[in-house]
Protein backbone atom coordinates (compact mmCIF):
# COMPACT_ATOMS: atom_id res chain seq x y z
CA UNK A 1 0.00 0.00 0.00
CA UNK A 2 3.39 2.58 0.52
CA UNK A 3 2.91 3.35 -3.11
CA UNK A 4 -0.80 4.75 -2.81
CA UNK A 5 0.70 7.33 -0.40
CA UNK A 6 2.72 10.83 -0.44
CA UNK A 7 4.94 9.95 2.81
CA UNK A 8 8.84 10.57 3.09
CA UNK A 9 10.72 7.29 1.99
CA UNK A 10 13.69 8.60 4.61
CA UNK A 11 11.00 8.62 7.46
CA UNK A 12 9.51 5.50 9.54
CA UNK A 13 6.55 6.97 9.72
CA UNK A 14 4.42 5.95 12.47
CA UNK A 15 2.14 8.35 13.73
CA UNK A 16 -0.71 8.24 11.29
CA UNK A 17 -2.84 8.81 14.40
CA UNK A 18 -1.93 12.49 14.70
CA UNK A 19 -2.85 13.77 11.34
CA UNK A 20 -3.34 11.27 8.94
CA UNK A 21 -1.82 10.84 5.73
CA UNK A 22 -3.94 11.38 2.40
CA UNK A 23 -3.39 8.71 -0.54
CA UNK A 24 -2.20 9.97 -4.08
CA UNK A 25 -5.26 9.42 -6.00
CA UNK A 26 -6.99 11.34 -3.17
CA UNK A 27 -5.25 14.06 -2.69
CA UNK A 28 -5.29 14.28 -6.71
CA UNK A 29 -9.04 14.65 -6.54
CA UNK A 30 -8.89 17.65 -3.78
CA UNK A 31 -6.75 19.31 -5.98
CA UNK A 32 -9.34 19.11 -9.05
CA UNK A 33 -11.59 20.80 -6.72
CA UNK A 34 -9.62 23.50 -6.02
CA UNK A 35 -8.74 23.78 -9.81
CA UNK A 36 -12.34 23.32 -10.41
CA UNK A 37 -13.40 26.23 -8.01
CA UNK A 38 -10.45 28.63 -9.19
CA UNK A 39 -12.24 28.67 -12.84
CA UNK A 40 -14.90 30.37 -11.55
CA UNK A 41 -15.05 31.04 -7.91
CA UNK A 42 -18.90 32.21 -8.45
CA UNK A 43 -20.22 29.55 -10.35
CA UNK A 44 -18.74 27.55 -8.30
CA UNK A 45 -19.26 28.53 -4.38
CA UNK A 46 -22.62 30.75 -5.37
CA UNK A 47 -24.69 28.33 -7.28
CA UNK A 48 -23.05 25.26 -7.23
CA UNK A 49 -21.52 24.53 -3.71
CA UNK A 50 -24.52 23.60 -1.97
CA UNK A 51 -25.73 20.59 -4.22
CA UNK A 52 -22.15 19.57 -4.17
CA UNK A 53 -22.40 19.26 -0.34
CA UNK A 54 -25.12 17.59 -0.27
CA UNK A 55 -23.74 14.78 -2.68
CA UNK A 56 -20.89 14.44 -0.59
CA UNK A 57 -22.51 14.39 2.67
CA UNK A 58 -24.86 11.76 1.53
CA UNK A 59 -21.87 9.61 0.94
CA UNK A 60 -20.57 9.76 4.02
CA UNK A 61 -23.72 9.37 5.86
CA UNK A 62 -23.84 6.05 4.48
CA UNK A 63 -20.71 5.22 5.48
CA UNK A 64 -21.43 6.48 9.02
CA UNK A 65 -24.51 4.85 9.32
CA UNK A 66 -26.41 8.53 9.77
CA UNK A 67 -28.83 10.58 7.94
CA UNK A 68 -27.06 12.98 5.98
CA UNK A 69 -29.70 15.82 7.03
CA UNK A 70 -27.80 14.94 10.56
CA UNK A 71 -24.48 16.03 8.99
CA UNK A 72 -22.69 18.99 8.87
CA UNK A 73 -19.08 19.24 7.99
CA UNK A 74 -16.42 21.26 9.94
CA UNK A 75 -13.05 21.66 9.56
CA UNK A 76 -11.77 19.33 12.44
CA UNK A 77 -13.26 17.73 15.69
CA UNK A 78 -12.04 20.58 17.97
CA UNK A 79 -14.39 22.77 15.80
CA UNK A 80 -17.77 20.50 16.24
CA UNK A 81 -17.13 20.30 20.04
CA UNK A 82 -16.61 23.50 20.30
CA UNK A 83 -19.88 24.41 18.42
CA UNK A 84 -21.90 22.12 21.16
CA UNK A 85 -19.87 24.45 23.51
CA UNK A 86 -21.20 27.60 22.11
CA UNK A 87 -24.73 26.01 21.52
CA UNK A 88 -25.05 24.49 25.45
CA UNK A 89 -26.16 27.42 27.25
CA UNK A 90 -24.76 26.47 30.32
CA UNK A 91 -26.14 27.89 33.39
CA UNK A 92 -24.23 28.99 36.85
CA UNK A 93 -24.05 25.65 38.75
CA UNK A 94 -24.31 22.88 35.59
CA UNK A 95 -22.03 20.54 35.28
CA UNK A 96 -20.09 18.38 32.15
CA UNK A 97 -19.29 15.04 33.29
CA UNK A 98 -16.17 14.12 31.11
CA UNK A 99 -12.71 11.69 32.08
CA UNK A 100 -8.89 12.01 32.60
CA UNK A 101 -8.10 10.80 28.86
CA UNK A 102 -9.65 13.68 26.99
CA UNK A 103 -7.38 15.45 23.79
CA UNK A 104 -5.62 18.36 25.68
CA UNK A 105 -7.51 21.24 23.33
CA UNK A 106 -10.84 19.56 24.14
CA UNK A 107 -10.22 20.34 27.65
CA UNK A 108 -9.25 23.11 26.99
CA UNK A 109 -12.60 24.29 25.06
CA UNK A 110 -14.59 23.25 28.35
CA UNK A 111 -12.37 24.54 30.88
CA UNK A 112 -13.05 27.61 29.35
CA UNK A 113 -16.70 27.44 28.52
CA UNK A 114 -17.82 26.37 31.96
CA UNK A 115 -15.58 28.86 33.48
CA UNK A 116 -17.79 32.04 31.27
CA UNK A 117 -21.12 30.46 32.03
CA UNK A 118 -20.04 30.00 35.75
CA UNK A 119 -20.64 25.63 35.18
CA UNK A 120 -18.00 23.11 36.26
CA UNK A 121 -15.92 20.85 34.47
CA UNK A 122 -15.52 17.61 35.97
CA UNK A 123 -13.30 14.83 35.38
CA UNK A 124 -13.82 11.49 36.13
CA UNK A 125 -10.50 9.12 36.83
CA UNK A 126 -10.33 6.16 34.58
CA UNK A 127 -7.40 4.03 36.32
CA UNK A 128 -4.96 1.76 33.93
CA UNK A 129 -5.14 -0.83 33.38
CA UNK A 130 -8.23 -0.24 31.61
CA UNK A 131 -11.77 -1.81 32.15
CA UNK A 132 -14.65 -1.88 29.60
CA UNK A 133 -16.81 -3.76 31.21
CA UNK A 134 -16.73 -0.61 34.21
CA UNK A 135 -16.03 2.14 32.38
CA UNK A 136 -19.45 3.52 31.16
CA UNK A 137 -20.78 2.71 34.89
CA UNK A 138 -18.41 4.59 36.14
CA UNK A 139 -18.64 7.60 34.50
CA UNK A 140 -22.84 7.48 35.28
CA UNK A 141 -22.45 7.04 38.76
CA UNK A 142 -20.91 10.50 39.09
CA UNK A 143 -24.40 12.19 37.38
CA UNK A 144 -25.57 14.27 39.60
CA UNK A 145 -29.02 16.76 39.19
CA UNK A 146 -26.91 19.58 37.89
CA UNK A 147 -25.21 17.26 35.08
CA UNK A 148 -26.19 19.19 31.51
CA UNK A 149 -23.88 17.07 28.96
CA UNK A 150 -21.60 14.10 29.26
CA UNK A 151 -18.23 14.73 26.90
CA UNK A 152 -16.25 11.59 25.96
CA UNK A 153 -13.48 10.19 23.51
CA UNK A 154 -14.72 7.57 21.31
CA UNK A 155 -10.98 6.56 20.52
CA UNK A 156 -8.69 8.26 23.01
CA UNK A 157 -5.83 10.45 21.76
CA UNK A 158 -3.16 9.78 24.47
CA UNK A 159 -4.49 6.64 25.66
CA UNK A 160 -5.52 5.03 22.46
CA UNK A 161 -8.56 3.51 24.01
CA UNK A 162 -11.90 2.39 22.81
CA UNK A 163 -14.34 3.36 25.04
CA UNK A 164 -17.79 1.72 24.72
CA UNK A 165 -19.87 5.29 23.72
CA UNK A 166 -23.66 3.41 22.76
CA UNK A 167 -23.72 2.25 26.28
CA UNK A 168 -23.35 5.27 27.75
CA UNK A 169 -24.76 7.21 25.30
CA UNK A 170 -27.99 4.81 25.72
CA UNK A 171 -28.09 5.18 29.58
CA UNK A 172 -27.37 9.04 29.54
CA UNK A 173 -30.60 9.52 27.42
CA UNK A 174 -32.41 7.50 29.65
CA UNK A 175 -31.44 9.80 32.48
CA UNK A 176 -32.29 12.95 30.99
CA UNK A 177 -28.60 13.29 30.16
CA UNK A 178 -27.20 15.43 27.12
CA UNK A 179 -24.24 13.19 25.23
CA UNK A 180 -21.18 14.52 23.35
CA UNK A 181 -18.79 11.89 21.82
CA UNK A 182 -15.52 13.38 20.37
CA UNK A 183 -14.68 10.69 17.41
CA UNK A 184 -11.74 12.72 16.53
CA UNK A 185 -10.01 8.60 15.47
CA UNK A 186 -13.07 6.70 15.00
CA UNK A 187 -13.90 7.12 11.25
CA UNK A 188 -12.14 4.68 9.09
CA UNK A 189 -10.57 3.13 12.17
CA UNK A 190 -13.66 1.63 13.52
CA UNK A 191 -16.76 0.57 11.76
CA UNK A 192 -19.35 3.45 12.72
CA UNK A 193 -23.12 3.30 12.92
CA UNK A 194 -24.06 7.13 14.82
CA UNK A 195 -27.69 6.37 14.18
CA UNK A 196 -27.06 3.69 16.47
CA UNK A 197 -24.46 4.85 18.84
CA UNK A 198 -27.00 7.59 19.33
CA UNK A 199 -25.28 10.47 21.15
CA UNK A 200 -27.07 13.66 21.25
CA UNK A 201 -23.94 15.02 19.04
CA UNK A 202 -20.70 13.17 17.52
CA UNK A 203 -18.03 15.20 15.70
CA UNK A 204 -15.24 13.34 13.90
CA UNK A 205 -12.51 13.94 11.29
CA UNK A 206 -12.16 12.51 7.98
CA UNK A 207 -8.37 13.53 7.85
CA UNK A 208 -6.99 11.01 10.22
CA UNK A 209 -8.33 7.37 9.55
CA UNK A 210 -10.28 8.04 6.57
CA UNK A 211 -7.46 9.48 4.76
CA UNK A 212 -9.32 12.27 3.64
CA UNK A 213 -7.46 15.93 3.33
CA UNK A 214 -6.68 17.92 5.90
CA UNK A 215 -9.65 19.99 6.69
CA UNK A 216 -12.33 17.53 6.86
CA UNK A 217 -14.21 16.69 9.62
CA UNK A 218 -17.99 16.54 10.48
CA UNK A 219 -20.61 17.12 12.97
CA UNK A 220 -23.63 14.79 13.92
CA UNK A 221 -26.85 16.43 14.99
CA UNK A 222 -29.82 14.18 16.42
CA UNK A 223 -33.04 16.10 14.74
CA UNK A 224 -34.33 17.42 18.36
CA UNK A 225 -31.18 18.85 18.72
CA UNK A 226 -30.93 20.56 15.84
CA UNK A 227 -32.26 24.55 16.28
CA UNK A 228 -30.26 24.90 18.83
CA UNK A 229 -27.06 24.76 17.50
CA UNK A 230 -24.92 27.63 16.56
CA UNK A 231 -22.33 28.30 14.59
CA UNK A 232 -18.89 29.71 15.43
CA UNK A 233 -18.88 32.15 12.80
CA UNK A 234 -22.08 34.03 11.82
CA UNK A 235 -22.91 34.54 8.39
CA UNK A 236 -24.93 34.63 5.48
CA UNK A 237 -26.54 31.18 6.54
CA UNK A 238 -28.63 33.19 9.41
CA UNK A 239 -29.69 35.65 7.02
CA UNK A 240 -31.06 32.38 4.91
CA UNK A 241 -32.67 30.85 7.66
CA UNK A 242 -34.19 34.11 8.61
CA UNK A 243 -35.53 35.81 5.11
CA UNK A 244 -35.05 32.70 2.80
CA UNK A 245 -33.15 34.82 0.51
CA UNK A 246 -28.90 35.51 0.60
CA UNK A 247 -28.89 36.51 -3.55
CA UNK A 248 -26.76 32.39 -3.85
CA UNK A 249 -27.95 28.92 -4.56
CA UNK A 250 -25.68 27.91 -2.19
CA UNK A 251 -28.14 26.27 0.13
CA UNK A 252 -30.07 23.68 -2.19
CA UNK A 253 -31.09 20.65 -0.31
CA UNK A 254 -29.73 21.82 3.03
CA UNK A 255 -31.59 21.61 6.09
CA UNK A 256 -31.18 25.19 8.91
CA UNK A 257 -28.50 23.38 10.30
CA UNK A 258 -26.29 23.05 7.51
CA UNK A 259 -27.28 26.59 6.34
CA UNK A 260 -26.02 27.82 10.04
CA UNK A 261 -23.12 26.14 10.15
CA UNK A 262 -21.82 25.56 6.44
CA UNK A 263 -21.36 28.97 4.69
CA UNK A 264 -18.77 30.86 7.65
CA UNK A 265 -17.89 33.37 5.09
CA UNK A 266 -15.28 32.14 1.86
CA UNK A 267 -13.30 29.42 2.39
CA UNK A 268 -12.41 26.71 0.65
CA UNK A 269 -14.66 23.43 0.31
CA UNK A 270 -12.51 21.02 -1.44
CA UNK A 271 -11.51 19.20 1.77
CA UNK A 272 -15.15 17.78 2.16
CA UNK A 273 -15.85 17.42 -1.52
CA UNK A 274 -12.85 14.99 -1.25
CA UNK A 275 -14.18 12.88 1.50
CA UNK A 276 -16.07 10.66 -0.84
CA UNK A 277 -12.61 9.70 -2.63
CA UNK A 278 -11.37 8.69 0.26
CA UNK A 279 -14.49 6.45 1.21
CA UNK A 280 -13.72 4.72 -2.50
CA UNK A 281 -10.70 4.55 -2.09
CA UNK A 282 -10.79 2.42 1.60
CA UNK A 283 -13.76 0.70 -0.03
CA UNK A 284 -12.09 -0.28 -3.32
CA UNK A 285 -8.94 -1.61 -1.22
CA UNK A 286 -11.14 -3.86 1.15
CA UNK A 287 -9.98 -1.76 4.20
CA UNK A 288 -11.33 -3.84 6.64
CA UNK A 289 -8.95 -6.39 6.24
CA UNK A 290 -6.19 -3.81 6.27
CA UNK A 291 -7.71 -2.64 9.72
CA UNK A 292 -7.43 -6.50 11.18
CA UNK A 293 -4.36 -6.82 10.14
CA UNK A 294 -2.92 -3.46 11.03
CA UNK A 295 -4.89 -3.77 14.98
CA UNK A 296 -2.92 -7.26 14.95
CA UNK A 297 0.73 -5.92 14.63
CA UNK A 298 0.05 -3.32 16.40
CA UNK A 299 -0.78 -5.65 19.11
CA UNK A 300 2.22 -7.89 18.47
CA UNK A 301 4.48 -5.01 18.84
CA UNK A 302 3.67 -3.96 21.89
CA UNK A 303 3.95 -7.53 23.49
CA UNK A 304 7.56 -7.61 21.82
CA UNK A 305 8.51 -4.63 23.38
CA UNK A 306 6.97 -5.82 27.03
CA UNK A 307 8.62 -8.79 26.66
CA UNK A 308 11.97 -6.91 26.70
CA UNK A 309 10.56 -4.21 29.48
CA UNK A 310 8.68 -5.93 31.46
CA UNK A 311 5.85 -3.07 31.82
CA UNK A 312 2.36 -3.97 31.80
CA UNK A 313 0.05 -2.89 28.98
CA UNK A 314 -2.66 -0.20 29.71
CA UNK A 315 -5.63 -2.41 27.76
CA UNK A 316 -6.18 -5.76 26.30
CA UNK A 317 -6.01 -5.90 22.78
CA UNK A 318 -9.58 -5.49 22.45
CA UNK A 319 -9.62 -2.06 23.75
CA UNK A 320 -7.25 -1.20 20.96
CA UNK A 321 -7.62 -0.72 16.93
CA UNK A 322 -5.04 0.14 14.73
CA UNK A 323 -3.27 2.41 17.56
CA UNK A 324 -1.76 1.16 20.65
CA UNK A 325 0.28 1.97 23.68
CA UNK A 326 3.24 0.73 24.27
CA UNK A 327 4.16 1.24 28.07
CA UNK A 328 7.94 2.66 28.46
CA UNK A 329 10.10 4.04 31.61
CA UNK A 330 10.88 7.53 30.66
CA UNK A 331 11.06 10.79 32.52
CA UNK A 332 10.75 13.09 30.16
CA UNK A 333 8.38 12.02 26.45
CA UNK A 334 9.82 14.78 24.60
CA UNK A 335 13.00 14.29 24.79
CA UNK A 336 12.37 10.70 23.73
CA UNK A 337 9.94 11.63 20.86
CA UNK A 338 13.02 14.09 19.85
CA UNK A 339 15.68 11.53 19.96
CA UNK A 340 13.47 8.73 18.29
CA UNK A 341 13.36 11.44 15.59
CA UNK A 342 16.34 12.96 14.69
CA UNK A 343 18.10 9.67 15.65
CA UNK A 344 16.12 6.83 14.22
CA UNK A 345 14.70 8.89 11.66
CA UNK A 346 11.14 7.63 12.95
CA UNK A 347 8.10 9.43 13.69
CA UNK A 348 6.34 8.67 16.71
CA UNK A 349 4.74 10.55 19.28
CA UNK A 350 5.84 9.73 23.57
CA UNK A 351 2.48 10.82 25.98
CA UNK A 352 2.00 10.39 29.23
CA UNK A 353 -1.16 9.63 31.31
CA UNK A 354 -1.47 9.62 35.49
CA UNK A 355 2.71 8.62 35.74
CA UNK A 356 2.54 6.29 32.84
CA UNK A 357 4.63 7.00 29.62
CA UNK A 358 3.96 5.50 26.39
CA UNK A 359 4.84 5.20 22.60
CA UNK A 360 1.75 5.39 20.54
CA UNK A 361 2.03 3.61 17.73
CA UNK A 362 -0.16 3.94 14.89
CA UNK A 363 -0.13 1.32 12.60
CA UNK A 364 -2.10 2.17 8.82
CA UNK A 365 -2.10 -0.13 5.76
CA UNK A 366 1.39 1.16 4.69
CA UNK A 367 3.85 0.27 7.78
CA UNK A 368 5.66 -2.22 6.75
CA UNK A 369 6.93 -4.88 9.36
CA UNK A 370 10.58 -3.81 9.08
CA UNK A 371 9.26 -0.15 10.28
CA UNK A 372 7.68 -1.95 12.82
CA UNK A 373 11.34 -3.87 13.80
CA UNK A 374 13.37 -0.24 13.15
CA UNK A 375 10.74 0.80 16.10
CA UNK A 376 10.93 -2.38 18.76
CA UNK A 377 15.15 -1.88 17.88
CA UNK A 378 15.27 1.60 18.80
CA UNK A 379 13.52 1.74 22.15
CA UNK A 380 15.56 -1.64 22.80
CA UNK A 381 18.77 1.14 22.32
CA UNK A 382 17.19 3.78 24.38
CA UNK A 383 17.55 1.30 27.17
CA UNK A 384 13.17 2.16 27.50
Amino acid sequence: MREHFLLDPAVVFLNHGSFGACPREVFADYQRWQLELERNPVEFLGRRSGDLLTAARRSLAAHLGAQATDLVFVPNATTGVNTVARSLNLQPGDEVLTTDHEYGACDATWRRACAAAGAQYRRVEVPLPFDADSWAARLLATITPRTRLIFASHISSTTALIFPVAQLCAEARRRGVLTLIDGAHAPGHLTLDLDAIAADFYTGNGHKWLCAPKGSAFLHVRPEHQAQVEATVVSWGYVAEASGHTGFDAYTGSTPLQRRLQWQGTRDIAAFLAVPAAIAFQQRHGWPVWRLRCHQLACETRRRVAQRNGLEPAARDADHGQMVVIPVRCGDAEALRRRLFEQHRIEIPVTQHAGHSFVRLSVQAYTTQAELDALVAALAAEGV
